[in-house]
């Protein structure tokens, strides 16, 4: 999702509306429980579109200043310290589909859109879209690897690593 300069979604936020965003976004990073609790209600009171079975680490940043430039699709998780950042100049929005993985400390740029299952490995800073069942890695991310199944609450380190196709890039031999 590419929101246009005209887009309600960007219109400037008025002093009462950025400090209600604030407050909750404030709050939203230091209430326990991660999974269809408190903290996505409260990113979703400021705007965010979250799909079902969520779940969001502690400390997570979620575009401060246009909430609704960002989605969340079903059965996501969003890791710990992580930063979704949804606009800067020209580029905005960031969408992130189902049954996508992100890791620890990673940060997603303006502009990208996650695929269906795609992982961001933990501390990756996600520059471009990520495809389908694809993992990314790095600073950049880079692509690394191809996932048959997505990486869940419910799948077993063992059952996805089995459905684990790395990728040697040119250099990684």
């Amino acid at each position: 999702m590419h929101a246009k300069e005209n887009d309600t979604d960007c219109r400037p936020e008025n002093l009462l509306s950025g400090i209600k965003n604030r407050l909750l976004q404030q709050l939203a990073m230091s209430v326990p429980g991660g999974g269809g609790s408190l903290r996505v209600a409260l990113h979703r009171l400021r705007g965010v579109r979250i799909g079902k079975v969520v779940w969001i680490g502690y400390q997570v940043l979620i575009e401060t200043g246009y909430p609704a430039l960002v989605s969340i699709g079903d059965r996501a998780i969003i890791g710990v310290r992580s930063t979704i950042i949804a606009h800067f100049q020209e580029l905005r929005g960031v969408t992130i589909k189902e049954d996508v993985y992100v890791g620890a400390c990673a940060v997603i740029l303006p502009g990208v859109t996650l695929g269906r299952g795609a992982i961001v490995a933990a501390g990756s800073v996600v520059t471009t879209s990520v495809p389908p069942m694809t993992v990314v890695q790095g600073n950049p991310a880079k692509r690394v690897a191809r996932c048959e199944i997505p990486l869940d609450s419910k799948t077993s380190r063992r059952e996805f690593i089995k459905h684990l196709k790395l990728e040697i890039s040119n250099d990684m031999k």
